[in-house]
């Protein structure tokens, strides 16, 4: 049986790779905007914080049970930047690209056992917007941070993200290949087996 779920993000590259792993558990994923949920400020100074605040106002707007997402770049170098500030690492008006070469500017000359990274992604999902037990789900993905953008799979950080075990950019994989390994289905597959256990 399928079942309705929103997705509480206006990141389209997301919904896609979501609504492609959630389908595989018998969800029906829609994007926040079909309910004309407004972005939330992101007040939380953690993953998890933030993703609690955008699955309650998706939850409560919509009616329908929310998952949130929130995830991104920790770089050992920068002391952990741009973490929960990824998606507006390079300041007002922030994209993709201004972010990438942001990092690849702050990194310049650094030597290759100093570029360690990690993505992180911490998915909630709350039945109700006044759920008291929400579940969530970590997944991390380790890897570092090349000199110069690779690929044109993926989004966001995915260029520069040395993946060790395939030997190649994140933005190279297939995205078939990138969802068994990525922190994004690492946390999809642990928040699965939460929802199981409660079956």
């Amino acid at each position: 049986m399928t079942q309705s779920i929103v997705l509480a993000t206006g990141n389209q590259g997301k919904v896609k790779e979501m609504a492609d792993l959630l389908s595989e558990f018998g969800f029906t994923v829609h994007a926040q905007s079909e309910f004309d949920v407004p972005d939330v400020p992101e007040t939380g100074t953690t993953f998890i914080e933030n993703a609690i605040i955008k699955a309650r106002h998706a939850a409560k707007i919509s009616g329908l049970p929310a998952i949130a997402d929130d995830s991104g770049l920790e770089v050992d170098y920068l002391k952990g930047a741009p973490g929960i500030y990824s998606a507006r690492f390079s300041g007002e008006g922030a994209t993709d690209e201004k972010n990438l070469n942001k990092l690849l500017q702050e990194m310049q000359g650094v030597e290759e056992s100093q570029r360690t990274a990690r993505f992180h992604c911490v998915l909630v999902l709350m039945r109700h917007a006044a759920d008291p037990t929400p579940l969530i789900a970590h997944g991390k993905w380790e890897g570092r941070i090349l000199t110069q953008a690779h690929g044109s799979n993926g989004f966001g950080y995915d260029p520069v993200f040395y993946v060790p075990e395939e030997d190649c950019a994140s933005a190279q994989l297939d995205p078939t290949r990138k969802k068994q390994l990525s922190h994004r289905g690492k946390a999809l597959a642990s928040l699965f087996a939460q929802l199981k256990a409660q079956q």
